[in-house]
């Protein structure tokens, strides 16, 4: 028994919410009655809960990184440093339109999910049938179902018999046959017949406006957010003690205050990791187009490298581990048939162009097999629910009629001798979660058992592939389908899912994926609830579906991947998408993602150092020097020609990680401050030389501070770009020519005089040549710090 089948089961006893309804007679409601629950139930409609396009760009701006950057702009302005505070802004600007296309995912899924709705309703008002628009529809309304239309709201059919599509809400390809006493839910599609019924809920109390609510409310902050919160906050915690010792020292030394307010401002500016976020905008982007060019389109630029952290993949069964479309996978003739005639006679019995995916599904499985003798059909009997069977009367070639009916096992071996061999047979078949049909032809009174035929959706032929390469990538995936145990662990021991299924009924909040490698009988409420369990437990939870039923879950996860043949809602909640037939774009998603993370950590740790050692080196300056080291402008000058050239990073040839990367800020954070010693020390020993060795005056040594913290960048991010030697992988093209763009910048404003002290070349090149040597020292470093502290 399928899960739509148990669903339907369910709703035969009409819902507990139906109790407070007055429901309509047959004749319908009145006019007056029907505005009366209109005004008290509201619109057949979900709210508009859509942000403001003006409000979503302002938040861009409401931001720890956006308010330090504010904070300095204020203090430029201050200081009557316009050009520099519009430098900043500029900076500012920047970074918030690069992260301003990642949002209103929410509101474009709730808005698929309102283009599923019909839009107009047959309804019995007055006692008359008219047509009306869907949102006026109301509890107690008695409405029509007929073929093609899409049901507008939860209702209970009264009268009548349809086939129901309901997959946009359980995922199951089987649909349901439906007669009175029935209940199904808005988003439903009738395949065949009709029927009347009554409406029980609408708008956001229906089934599918629940399903809607889930997805507005499913949140999960990314970890790519949280990373940013936190590198934030330790640079702010340990610079805003640095600069408070900093201020307090000038003061100590009786600084006059027009040159304390430059040295704070300077503080502040070196604090600021202003191309964060928009580097981890930029390598997400270059993830994402790489995942194009392999048929995963990412919808949310954050997925790309959440799918490196993925440690655990939730698959849905139905158009994700299986091809979402009933085949005929066995047949069984008995005594005096063969198989192709079996089918043949099958096809007879089938309905010719209609939607019923049963037929449809044995009229391909007996094309181009050939009967033993022409038949001609001269009767057809569609499948009937009461009869649980279609039959027709065909006539052969010497004018004699026979009966073949085709329909469930119980039903059809009725009609002719009981067949313990059969009956076997179909158990045999049912156990392993087949639908089973059997086939009877011959004479009206003298029926013959012809054979059984079993259906199933069968697994894709990459799943099996996908589960061992995710599982050698270090994730763990498990099946979470509406479908029925026995059915979804046969699929799961199919594809490769060897593992208990977890019991039917409530799942624990406490639940682990490594308990169970198949859920099934979940509902959509269910899943979302999967997927949370999962996040407590501290997982990275990557979602995988096709349907409205995943959508809440798609949305919750961290990485929703919607399949290529998912729905407009499941692909709206997603934040991939596969544009192609089969699952090996997750394993694509997941590499691409680990190379994507790799150079946004190194990217991260390279502004954890400098941001560290740039303030501590104006602590040492003014010690060394009893003058502020740096000016606003020349900080200006290197977060230019360093945080925004160093975005080249996105583009470097990296190794992806064998298993799940994670964001340890901690240890990230101690690397940065061993290796900003080296840095510290190198830029404090080239001023020594500067002050001690060469005499040189106050203006002169802010140009070799320049100079020093631009190479001594340089250096580091050679150094530490790979996660073992320096010399493991080749820089990209965009990486090595920044860094010349970049040396070649600092070394010619600092000869030439532009915008500080001009140097000589000797000493310029002569501190190039050291940053050199301080690139292999740092190499040498880094490789045992990297491995204490889980650097991978």
């Amino acid at each position: 028994m399928s899960a739509t089948t148990s669903l339907s089961a369910e709703s035969v006893a009409p819902s507990k919410s139906a109790g407070a309804v007055d429901v309509g007679s047959q004749n319908g409601l009145t006019t007056s009655e029907a505005s009366r629950r209109l005004e008290k139930f509201g619109a057949n409609a979900m709210p508009d809960t859509s942000v403001h396009p003006f409000r979503m760009a302002l938040e861009k701006f409401w931001a720890p990184v956006p308010w330090m950057l504010e904070a300095a702009v204020i203090l430029e302005l201050l200081l009557g440093k316009y050009v520099e505070a519009a430098i900043i802004v500029a900076l500012l600007v920047f970074n918030a339109a690069l992260g301003l296309f990642q949002e209103s995912r929410a509101q474009a899924t709730l808005a698929a999910l309102k283009s599923r709705l019909a839009l107009n309703a047959s309804v019995r008002r007055d006692g008359v049938w008219k047509t009306i628009p869907a949102v006026e529809l109301v509890p107690g309304d008695v409405v029509k179902l007929s073929l093609g239309a899409v049901v507008a709201a939860d209702v209970r059919l009264t009268g009548g018999e349809v086939l129901l599509d309901q997959s946009m809400l359980t995922g199951e390809s089987v649909p349901i046959e439906a007669a009175a006493g029935v209940q199904t839910y808005a988003g439903a599609l009738v395949r065949r017949g009709e029927a009347v019924a009554e409406v029980m809920a609408t708008g956001v109390r229906t089934k599918f406006g629940r399903t809607a609510e889930l997805v507005r409310t499913a949140h999960v902050v990314s970890s790519q957010q949280k990373a940013v919160l936190r590198v934030v906050r330790n640079l702010a915690a340990f610079n805003g003690v640095v600069i408070a010792l900093l201020v307090t020292y000038a003061w100590f030394l009786k600084m006059p205050l027009d040159e304390i307010i430059p040295l704070i401002l300077t503080a502040v500016l070196a604090s600021i990791p202003v191309a964060l976020p928009a580097t981890f905008t930029l390598a997400s982007a270059l993830g994402a187009r790489a995942l194009a060019k392999l048929g995963v389109l990412p919808t949310r630029l954050s997925a790309v490298d959440e799918a490196a952290t993925m440690s655990v993949l939730c698959s849905d069964k139905t158009g994700t581990l299986t091809q979402n479309a009933l085949t005929v996978t066995t047949v069984r003739p008995m005594p005096g048939f063969d198989e192709p005639h079996v089918l043949v006679l099958a096809a007879l019995a089938s309905s010719d162009g209609g939607q019923d995916p049963v037929d449809g599904a044995i009229r391909s499985a007996s094309s181009g097999k050939a009967a033993s003798d022409a038949l001609k059909i001269i009767k057809f009997v569609p499948f009937d629910p009461g009869t649980k069977m279609s039959e027709a009367t065909l006539q052969d070639p010497g004018g004699g009629t026979q009966r073949v009916v085709k329909g469930a096992f119980a039903a059809v071996i009725r009609l002719t001798q009981p067949s313990p061999t059969a009956t076997t047979v179909s158990e045999e078949l049912e156990g392993k979660g087949f639908r089973v049909l059997a086939v009877a032809a011959g004479p009206s009174n003298a029926m013959k058992l012809a054979g059984l035929i079993a259906l199933s959706d069968p697994p894709r032929e990459d799943s099996a592939t996908l589960i061992t390469e995710l599982h050698q990538l270090g994730v763990r995936t498990v099946m979470v389908t509406g479908d029925a145990p026995a059915t979804a662990a046969i699929v799961a021991h199919a594809v490769g899912l060897d593992g208990a299924v977890c019991p039917p009924g409530a799942i624990p909040d406490s639940v682990r994926p490594e308990q169970f490698a198949v859920f099934a009988g979940v509902l959509p409420e269910d899943k979302y609830k999967l997927v949370k369990a999962f996040q407590k437990g501290g997982h990275t939870i990557g979602m995988c579906g096709d349907g409205a039923n995943d959508a809440p879950a798609l949305r919750q996860a961290q990485i929703g991947i919607a399949v290529s043949t998912a729905t407009d809602v499941a692909k709206s909640a997603a934040g991939m998408v596969l544009t192609e037939p089969g699952l090996a774009g997750i394993v694509a998603a997941v590499k691409e993602g680990r190379i994507t993370f790799q150079r946004i950590l190194t990217y991260t740790l390279n502004s954890i150092i400098k941001k560290i050692v740039t303030v501590l080196f104006l602590i040492v300056g003014l010690i060394m020097t009893g003058h502020a080291i740096l000016t606003p402008l020349l900080m200006v000058i290197v977060m230019i020609a360093g945080d925004f050239l160093a975005m080249s990073l996105t583009t470097d040839n990296v190794r992806p990680s064998p298993m799940p990367n994670s964001w340890r800020i901690g240890g990230l954070t101690m690397a940065g401050v061993v290796m900003g010693i080296c840095l510290l020390a190198f830029c404090s020993a080239v001023l020594a030389v500067g002050k001690f060795e060469m005499g040189l005056g106050i203006d002169e040594l802010r140009t070799v501070a320049f100079i020093a913290l631009v190479f001594g960048s340089q250096a580091t991010i050679y150094a530490i770009r790979q996660r073992r030697h320096l010399w493991g992988s080749r820089p990209s093209l965009w990486l090595a020519v920044s860094s010349v763009a970049d040396i070649l910048i600092a070394a010619t404003l600092a000869i030439s005089g532009i915008a500080m002290t001009p140097l000589p070349a000797s000493m310029v090149a002569s501190t190039f040549a050291a940053a050199v040597a301080l690139t292999f020292v740092l190499d040498l470093l880094k490789v045992p710090v990297f491995a204490r502290l889980g650097i991978a």
